[in-house]
């Protein structure tokens, strides 16, 4: 679906979109700081949407995450370093896709259920996606640690993970909507993949079932039990009783011997 809307669509697809997303962040950072009422004004707010502020719908995703300004400079960096990788990977329709829809479905769960995992999900939402494309990459924890991108992100779900196992059900639902964007892109090619394993795995289960143990042997003399493996020179036949035999005691042979 993701390719032919691609064809049709792609003029349309923003080049550099989390760049504009991490350079409004940065304004609206310094704006905060300088009025904090500021921020209010931007929120996704369900009740001042419904009154006609309808801003709040595209203006909540550039409220900073944090009011330090070194948090903020790493959170604007890693941000654009995650959109870089993104749209390397995926190109820009793609990850247009991936964000919008990740915006929409954040909406969604403010106006269903009051809340929305906002900025926190969205951004997880993108974190989840490089790491999941490429899960061995490597950062430098706090500067100063290197590990691999997918430990990472294992450790940033248990926050989600707590909330799906312990919350109310009101926010279990904007956990799973809030990263909806990621399960929907993903989610297919998991199934996919578990699918083809268990495929894989039934049929070297019939292999294995199919094949003979050692010992056992393809032919057996009815008369003196000899095998392929305790006389491997010896020949077998099929008498016309239906039973096998060795060469030497082939029904008929005997007699023509006698």
């Amino acid at each position: 679906m993701i390719d032919c809307l691609e064809r049709h669509l792609s003029r349309f697809a923003i080049p550099g979109l989390i760049r504009y997303v991490v350079a409004l962040n940065a304004l609206v950072f310094i704006l905060v700081r300088l009025i904090p009422e500021y921020a209010q004004v931007l929120a996704l707010d369900p009740a001042a949407i419904l009154h006609g502020e309808v801003w709040r719908l595209v203006s909540w995703i550039f409220l900073p995450q944090t009011p330090s300004l070194f948090w903020i400079l790493f959170y604007l960096l890693f941000t654009w370093w995650l959109g870089d990788l993104l749209e390397e990977s995926w190109g820009a329709f793609r990850l247009n896709a991936y964000y919008f829809l990740g915006m929409a479905l954040c909406i969604a769960s403010a106006l269903l259920f009051g809340a929305s995992g906002g900025n926190l999900f969205l951004n997880l939402s993108l974190f989840l996606a490089v790491a999941t494309l490429a899960p061995n990459l490597e950062i430098l924890l706090l500067f100063v640690l290197p590990v691999k991108i997918k430990w990472v992100a294992l450790f940033s779900l248990i926050f989600p993970a707590g909330i799906l196992l312990l919350g109310p059900l009101a926010e279990k639902m904007v956990v799973v909507m809030c990263l909806g964007n990621y399960l929907l892109f993903f989610a297919p090619a998991y199934f996919r993949g578990a699918l083809e394993s268990q495929r894989v795995r039934g049929r070297r289960t019939r292999f294995e079932a199919a094949k003979l143990p050692a010992d056992e042997s393809l032919h057996r003399c009815t008369v003196c039990g000899a095998t392929e493996h305790s006389n491997p020179d010896a020949d077998f036949r099929v008498a016309a009783d239906g039973r096998e035999y060795c060469t030497s005691h082939l029904p008929g042979r005997e007699e023509q011997g006698a």
